[in-house]
């Protein structure tokens, strides 16, 4: 599902249109009846990765050559939407399958991408594995060191806040090779969950996305064969940031999701619950906070469909460079689903604070959006870093 020269982003083709069809039914179906027990469990959405396996979802970024369905990046946007509409936790199934594998798409040998998306293909899954307990958003502060050792590399050190972590058969690694270099040292590796000297820690407790287990990686005399490095040695930094430029978006995606479904229960509830004797719909000051919701939701669906798109042709359409749009969409639509969520919670009262209902759910979940793959706080800085820079070439 390449996208065409006409691509019109405000009319989506009849083929994403049809996607978005065939994904709704099959989340409503599939998924939705047992985001609530994945949440209180905190347990990996089984029924989830089989329904996405089984209909070809769970990375339709893989591209045809490698066995995938070679979808656009506004395609995988919509798949990760509209799982998120309904649950959080397993939007992370094909969002962090992008994560963990962009990288090697991007720089990656064919060879090994043969061997590490033909898995993909086949239901394994896939995770990111930058940051460090020392080393968050000052990521190129990282510890991890990878030795060569003949025609291996032997890696030693840990990494921490990796979604899937634990459930992943690969894991994209980022390690020092010369530490006299800085950022320019840093080098990029496929692991396999079953590489001599790997194993898997504790997983964290969180607020929120429950049902995705978050782990920490060890690497003790990891031994890892040379032909497993993501492009030439050194280039792994760059490399991380390029994957990021292409899957912020994803990002925006999930959490355009999660306001969607928060959006769409509130307004359904106020249309039924009744106070004063009409139905809350009635009042002026909820038709406010619905059309505000809604105002904020579709702005964040072309933000982050721009984004996109950029990141498809591999440029930047509107004035933006590639990496100022993926930031920008990932802050606005991630800020847009806290502010939604929260108002969804509110508009129900009372009881959209009990985990009877799954607009609380929403909310908890919607906060990490404005964390992960760079804080808002970060992303506001690669942003205004870059209008600096085109401000200088003028």
């Amino acid at each position: 599902m390449a996208l065409t020269p006409g691509f019109d982003l405000f009319q989506l083709p009849e083929e994403h249109q049809e996607l978005r069809s065939v994904l709704r039914d099959l989340c409503e179906k599939e998924i939705a009846p047992h985001a609530e027990d994945v949440d209180r469990n905190a347990r990996f959405p089984e029924e989830a990765l089989a329904a996405l396996n089984a209909a070809g979802f769970n990375a339709v970024h893989v591209p045809e050559e490698f066995g995938g369905q070679g979808a656009d990046s506004v395609a995988a946007c919509i798949v990760i939407e509209e799982v998120a509409r309904v649950c959080g936790s397993s939007s992370l199934i094909p969002a962090v399958n992008k994560l963990g594998t962009m990288g090697l798409i991007l720089k990656g040998s064919d060879e090994l991408k043969a061997k590490v998306l033909g898995d993909l293909v086949n239901g394994e899954m896939a995770s990111y594995a930058l940051t460090e307990r020392g080393a968050g958003s000052d990521a190129a502060a990282m510890k991890t060191r990878a030795v060569r050792d003949g025609e291996d590399w032997v890696l030693n050190g840990s990494k921490c806040f990796i979604t899937n972590g634990g459930r992943s058969t690969w894991y994209t690694v980022m390690a020092v090779t010369d530490p006299e270099k800085g950022a320019n040292g840093i080098s990029a590796f496929m692991v396999h969950k079953d590489d001599e000297g790997f194993r898997v820690g504790g997983l964290e407790h969180k607020m929120g996305i429950k049902g995705s287990p978050t782990a920490e990686l060890y690497f003790e005399d990891c031994r890892v064969p040379g032909d497993r490095m993501i492009g030439e040695e050194g280039t792994g930094f760059k490399t991380a940031l390029e994957t990021l430029d292409h899957t912020r978006p994803t990002i925006g995606a999930q959490a355009l999701g999660l306001a969607q479904g928060a959006y769409d229960y509130a307004v359904g509830y106020v249309q039924e619950r009744e106070q004063f004797g009409k139905p809350v719909a009635a009042f002026q000051n909820t038709q406010f906070m619905l059309a505000d919701m809604r105002t904020k939701i579709e702005a964040a669906r072309l933000m982050v469909y721009t984004a996109a798109a950029n990141a498809e042709r591999g440029h930047a359409d509107g004035g933006g460079k590639l990496g100022l749009m993926a930031a920008a969409a990932k802050t606005f639509a991630s800020d847009v689903a806290m502010e939604v969520t929260t108002d969804a919670v509110q508009l129900l009262g009372g009881y959209g604070y009990t985990s009877d209902f799954p607009v609380e759910r929403m909310m908890r979940d919607a906060k990490i959006t404005q964390i992960y793959e760079g804080t808002n706080q970060v992303c506001r800085l690669v942003a205004g870093r870059q209008l600096l820079a085109e401000g200088r070439k003028r």
